[in-house]
Formats: C-alpha cells, structure tokens, sequence
C-alpha cells in the first residue's frame, strides 16, 4: 500500500487501519491552542491524580476518526471546542501509570485543535485545572520531551486546511 502524503512532508494522515493490538496503548490527544496578540498559547490541563500539566487526551472510540476522539478528549476534560484538524502533528511516548498500579507504555497521537468556545461547566472541572500558556511555557510545564518538542515546534499557520 502506498502512503499518501500532504503537499507539506510534516503533515500526513495516520492509517490506523490493520494495526494489531500489541503491548504499546495508543491514545489520541488534543493540542488546544488559541492566536493571543498574534501567537499561538496552548492549554493545558493537569492530570487527575498527579496534577501535572499535560494535553487533553483518551482511548480510541469505536465509530470515531482519531482526531474526533482527541476533539471529545479536550470537551471532557478541558471543556473547550474548536476548528479540530485531522492531521497529526506528531507523536510521543509516555508511561501511564494505570489505577491497577501497572505502568502501561503508551504513546499519544496529537491533533490540533483551534479552541473556539471556552465552557465553564464541563465533565471534569471539578477534578482538573487548566491553564494558557505559550508554546515555551506550554513546553517547559510537560514533562514528556517528545511532547515539549512538538509544543515548541507547533506553527499554526502551516496546518493543512481541511
């Protein structure tokens, strides 16, 4: 099968299609951004039990595009909606630390999300903080580097329109 690509080599669709299930978790994530003077800020949210800052993001859903999955992710958890785009622009590896007390490998497949409504009632207000911040903050708060390297290397202008 042969990939296809976008005109720009940074941006290509993933074929999820075929994969097997392996020992690797793969979640979908949302990077939320919003145009603030002219520059791109990033939300992010804390997690649940650690409160670190991380992006929106869940399990893939039967019936779902990942990037609708990423789109459903960032309502939930950070309650914002958005321009979402189907195209990845990137991936990076974490360990999640599951309730069983496993350490799970997964990695995140992210999508950008251009954050057009702001809720102040959602799922999980109660349970999370979120925050802006630019894409040096936003990259200095993560703690996944892979994560930090896509934040500080994110150009909304160079998304693929839809």
């Amino acid at each position: 099968m042969k990939e296809q690509r976008a005109k720009d080599h940074s941006f290509a669709p993933i074929d999820m299609m075929g994969a097997k299930k392996t020992g690797l978790r793969t979640q979908f994530a949302a990077l939320c951004y919003r145009m603030h003077k002219g520059k791109p800020e990033i939300l992010l949210i804390t997690s649940r039990r650690t409160q670190r800052w991380i992006i929106p993001k869940g399990w893939p859903q039967d019936g779902m595009r990942p990037a609708q999955s990423a789109a459903i992710e960032a309502l939930e958890e950070a309650g914002v909606e958005g321009k979402l785009h189907d195209f990845s622009i990137g991936v990076y590896s974490y360990t999640k630390n599951h309730v069983s007390g496993r350490a799970l490998p997964c990695v995140g497949i992210v999508y950008p999300l251009k954050v057009k409504r702001i809720h102040e009632r959602y799922r999980e207000v109660n349970q999370r903080k979120r925050k802006w911040f630019s894409l040096a903050q936003a990259a200095h708060k993560v703690s996944e580097p892979e994560l930090a390297h896509i934040i500080l290397n994110f150009e909304p202008n160079k998304i693929p329109i839809a």
